[in-house]
């Protein structure tokens, strides 16, 4: 059996065009969302709702923006980290830059959309 230590998801922090929408501050909090249906996640300081992990590199509950804080980049991806703090299975802040195994996820209206737009792709 191959334990994987960390995945990505397709869970962002909303850091776009668009993000400024008073329903979506502080987008620490308020603006995580799934990409792959477009839908928004509950606020992180709603632990029951979630799976954010109570610990992380620096010892606080997550989403902790860690790397930025010393002096990398903002952590918008939504990782899930398996005991990587001897914190169990959950999810984490990561900066997107890192390269890590992740879950392809299919959406009707996501493949309607590539193939709208390219229209010599076959899906």
């Amino acid at each position: 059996m191959i334990q994987q230590k960390y995945i990505w998801t397709s869970g962002r922090l909303c850091d776009f065009k668009g993000c400024d929408r008073p329903d979506l501050q502080p987008t620490n909090i308020n603006g995580w969302f799934w990409t792959a249906e477009l839908q928004k996640l509950a606020p992180t300081t709603v632990r029951n709702q979630n799976d954010w992990s109570e610990g992380g590199g620096i010892g606080k509950p997550q989403p902790d923006n860690r790397e930025l804080i010393q002096g990398g980049a903002s952590e918008n991806c939504l990782a899930i980290l398996n005991n990587f703090y001897d914190d169990g299975v959950h999810w984490h802040d990561v900066a997107c830059h890192h390269v890590k195994p992740w879950v392809c996820e299919e959406n009707d209206a996501l493949l309607k959309y590539v193939k709208y737009s390219n229209p010599n792709l076959r899906i």
